[in-house]
């Protein structure tokens, strides 16, 4: 069984819902399909289920440049995230254009016919073969099967519950539990202070080195009144705008006067623990951003710390027990259950195994043409979010750019477009060179950064907004056949 289509878009989370939004208003003669491995939208905001998942990302930013986020809240959990897209794909026609249960295995590049040929497994467990003439992959950049799980040294010793917050129990009772929390990222400070107010009996976070945390408002009093008094899609720009300028600030202040910022961060948390916790638990070895910065809202995990219904401990593990783990300190954490939020597994091109007229595609050997194609591989373009900004201000200005270069192909007559050539590499992927574990671990497998543009990740993006906008197609990279 075979199916035609112009684009194929995989994956229909925050990236494939995006893209396809921008397809439909501004590419309306080509026909597109999503194809979404699972049986529901919202792609990482519907596998995530652990206690109190929200957005790291202010949500007028996270959400779409052309869709008002219509609450003041500022971080939002997943199920107000979930319902977010659902208008969107209701608004923007899309439910018909999304195909579930269908997992892609494999896909070749023809370049005879200048098709790629994509084989799917479908609901039924049915092989399809889909033919399309360009592919998106929305994948994002982790493997959905699995996070990343340690083993620890005698691990099957314990006798309570071990669980990855990436395949929470739907039915797991912690009611009065005392629970050990590995990890001291977005995900740990979420669950802290979530568990409790759940009825856990104490929480505890244990970390082998702490994080810059910063304690922002929970709602927007700004937006919430410039709604009242302005056309909404006007306030939210307004906001959106305001926001984007201070993230970009923040993030150039720690670059260039990381000890300022330093002193900053840690003075506030200072202020937050109110000298009930030792302000060595929240002071890192490292400068800001040099791993992400988390948020919390309404310093609700200071809250929890402070009042004692949650503790934080920074050690290394010598092994687990039967109850609990043994710390090379010598401290034992008794523990009914163990939450092991170590992170994710990095995956490219959702494990897409692809190939170019039979040869194999190793994203970790191409550089990425402005920050989404992959060099000398025809017809295929990949959504990597900004690492220091909401994932969604990359979806929208990458939308904007594939467009209008497929509109570009339509009026030329041309088939196939690929940036062609080799630039001079950096060692580092184009997560950048944040030091966190997750990102050090897939240094062999993501795409690598070149030394200039448009081969090299800014991270900015005003800055990429300008350059996309003005870029021309013709650039003595891109290469183009009927």
């Amino acid at each position: 069984m075979s199916k035609q289509i112009d684009v194929l878009i995989i994956g229909a989370g925050i990236s494939g819902i995006g893209l396809a939004a921008h397809l439909a208003q501004q590419c309306p003669k080509r026909q597109f399909a999503i194809l979404e491995a699972r049986e529901s939208i919202g792609g990482t905001w519907d596998l995530f289920r652990y206690p109190g998942i929200r957005s790291d990302s202010d949500m007028t930013t996270f959400g779409y440049r052309f869709k008002p986020w219509r609450k003041a809240s500022v971080l939002a959990d997943a199920a107000s995230i979930r319902g977010y897209l659902s208008e969107v794909v209701d608004e923007q026609h899309l439910r018909e254009k999304i195909y579930f249960g269908h997992r892609v295995i494999a896909a070749n590049y023809d370049s005879a016919t200048k098709q790629w040929w994509v084989e799917v497994i479908n609901a039924q467990q049915e092989k399809q073969t889909w033919i399309a003439n360009f592919i998106f992959s929305c994948t994002g950049y982790y493997d959905y099967a699995q996070g990343f799980l340690p083993h620890y040294p005698n691990q099957t010793a314990f006798q309570g519950q071990l669980i990855h917050p990436q395949h929470w129990p739907e039915s797991l009772d912690y009611q009065g539990k005392k629970i050990v929390v590995i990890g001291s990222g977005a995900t740990a400070i979420t669950l802290l202070p979530a568990l409790v107010q759940g009825g856990a009996g104490h929480v505890t976070m244990l970390q082998r080195s702490p994080t810059y945390i910063a304690s922002i408002s929970a709602l927007d009093q700004m937006y919430h009144k410039l709604r009242k008094w302005l056309p909404e899609q006007t306030a939210y720009q307004l906001i959106r705008g305001r926001n984007i300028v201070t993230q970009r600030l923040i993030y150039a202040l720690a670059r260039k006067y990381p000890q300022l910022v330093r002193t900053f961060l840690l003075h506030a948390v200072k202020k937050q623990l109110q000298g009930k916790v030792d302000m060595k638990h929240f002071t890192p070895h490292y400068f800001p951003w040099e791993q992400r910065l988390c948020v919390v809202p309404d310093g609700d995990l200071f809250q929890v710390l402070r009042d004692g219904q949650a503790s934080v401990v920074t050690d290394e593990i010598e092994h687990f027990t039967e109850h609990g783990i043994q710390l090379k300190s010598g401290q034992h954490l008794d523990a009914d259950i163990i939450v092991s939020a170590t992170g994710l597994q990095i995956q490219v091109l959702g494990g897409i195994q692809a190939t170019v007229d039979g040869k194999p595609i190793d994203p970790a050997q191409h550089l990425l043409y402005q920050g989404m194609m992959l060099n000398n591989v025809p017809n295929l373009a990949m959504m990597i979010g900004y690492i220091n900004a909401s994932w969604t201000l990359k979806v929208d200005i990458v939308a904007d750019y594939l467009c209008s270069l497929l509109n570009y192909m339509d009026q030329q007559g041309y088939a196939e477009v690929m940036p062609a050539g080799q630039a001079e590499q950096l060692p580092q992927s184009v997560m950048g060179g944040l030091t966190a574990g997750y990102i050090q671990r897939a240094t062999h497998l993501m795409p690598k950064q070149g030394a200039t543009s448009p081969w090299k990740m800014t991270n900015n993006y005003l800055a990429d907004r300008k350059a996309l906008k003005h870029a021309s197609f013709e650039d003595g990279i891109l290469t183009f056949r009927s």
